[in-house]
């Protein structure tokens, strides 16, 4: 089985790896998988291997017909060979921002309970779509709420529920657009407060950080009507 490390340790800057596999399009496959490969709406992380004097970049990750992480070279240099012993090194700034906005994205979807169309992550900026007849009009209310949320520092945790208890619950899945990602058997839930301090419980397969402090001060910077029924709220770190 593939370790996937992001999702054991999002806070893992940096780690030893094999090169275990080349694709047919050019990518590298390295063991265990430190980048998260683009998925749920966040994109794939990028950084660099290390190995023998030689820094080979790495723009993006995506994800293989395995579920491993396929590393996309930055430039047309020749790949490390497999087996080759290398160090793997996240861009850790951009990661972070992207664990910060997502987040800051299910803090989002507190505020605003309503089911999520689509969204998108960046390194700083982020985005949701809600099923939403009408366009909030205190919108500064609804930031000074999503900020409450934030400065109050809960605990973002994990835990894994069955595919079966997943299909009796179907209220904790929020987005229309995305379903949660199946295959093992179980799916991973993340969590936002704890006992009577929870505020969310969600399916979700990307990184997060381990506490809503940790997120910073969040504007919402414009909504936009992308529809009959659909309202876009961005939102960016201060």
């Amino acid at each position: 089985m593939t370790q996937l490390l992001y999702r054991e340790d999002a806070y893992i800057r940096d780690v030893a790896g094999t090169v275990v596999a080349h694709t047919e399009e050019g990518g590298v496959i390295v063991e265990p998988n430190l980048f998260y490969p683009t998925g749920g709406g966040q994109p794939g992380d990028s950084g660099w291997l290390e190995w023998d004097g030689l820094r080979f970049p790495i723009a993006t990750a995506v994800k293989g017909e395995q579920g491993e992480s396929v590393l996309v070279a930055a430039e047309p240099l020749p790949l490390p060979a497999v087996g080759t012993k290398v160090v793997q090194v996240l861009d850790w700034e951009r990661r972070h921002k992207h664990m910060r906005v997502h987040t800051a994205l299910h803090l989002l979807s507190v505020v605003i309970p309503l089911p999520v169309t689509g969204g998108a992550i960046g390194a700083g900026t982020g985005r949701l779509d809600f099923n939403m007849p009408e366009a909030p009009q205190d919108v500064t209310s609804l930031e000074d709420s999503l900020n409450k949320l934030i400065d109050r520092d809960l605990e973002v945790t994990e835990g894994w529920i069955s595919d079966a208890d997943l299909d009796a619950n179907p209220g904790l899945v929020k987005t229309m657009s995305v379903q949660p990602p199946r295959g093992a058997g179980k799916v991973r839930l993340v969590r936002i407060g704890s006992g009577t301090e929870q505020v969310d419980l969600q399916p979700c397969g990307g990184t997060h950080v381990a506490r809503t402090g940790e997120i910073g001060t969040v504007r919402i910077t414009k909504v936009q009507n992308k529809g009959k029924q659909n309202r876009r709220v961005s939102i960016t770190l201060e």
